[in-house]
């Protein structure tokens, strides 16, 4: 017997021809989402970008910890220290820090240390996760997990909002964490710039694999 509460579950059961079309859709707006690098500094609608953390923070996680938050950065100082710390541990990276083959493959994308989306972007996510709760004693489980698929409908929610974004995982991210004063429980997990992309913006002329290279049915 569960010692939860339970209340009667809200589900719109679909026809299979709605079925088939709001899939279709998904899959039309998803594949259109592209990572951004080259973002206007035109304002944004900041609260377009708080009902999207909202959606985020619906996603399911480990014994509903909900091990995650999310620093919205706004201020232009406060990026600029962000962009700067970021560029110096790209530097090591790029510098020596990744192998060879790490920088082959990302030799088509042209992408160096040189950070301006972190400034030009009028906000930063900085997605954080939660290694426990308000003491130690409050364990959280699945957090790798469990954040991965928040930031997951993130990204979704701001693309579907018609948001410009990038996923930037500087490692180590320790500096984040110092910058915007967060406690000892939480560990940087994803930072993401968030706008418009500049006009006439290019992205690298890439194809997905199709179905049949990532379904596999037994």
């Amino acid at each position: 017997m569960s010692k939860t509460p339970m209340q009667a579950l809200e589900f719109s059961r679909r026809s299979t021809a709605e079925m088939r079309d709001r899939a279709g859709a998904m899959l039309d707006e998803l594949s259109a989402r592209r990572s951004v690098r080259h973002f206007s500094p035109e304002p944004v609608p900041l609260d377009v970008i708080r009902t999207c953390i909202a959606a985020a923070a619906t996603a399911p996680s480990g014994a509903h910890k909900q091990p995650w938050t999310f620093v919205l950065v706004t201020d232009p100082a406060t990026k600029q220290r962000i962009r700067e710390a970021a560029e110096e541990e790209e530097e090591a990276f790029y510098g020596g820090r990744a192998g060879e083959r790490w920088l082959a493959d990302l030799e088509p994308f042209a992408t160096t240390s040189h950070k301006p989306m972190l400034t030009d972007a009028p906000a930063l996510i900085a997605v954080m996760a939660q290694r426990y709760g308000s003491d130690k004693t409050d364990r959280h489980y699945y957090v790798q997990e469990s954040v991965g698929i928040a930031a997951g409908f993130l990204l979704a929610a701001l693309h579907h909002a018609g948001l410009a974004t990038l996923t930037h995982t500087p490692s180590p991210m320790r500096f984040l964490a110092e910058i915007l004063g967060r406690p000892d429980n939480e560990r940087p997990y994803l930072l993401i710039p968030v706008g418009y992309p500049v006009d006439a913006c290019q992205v690298p002329s890439i194809d997905r694999k199709p179905l049949d290279q990532v379904l596999v049915e037994p």
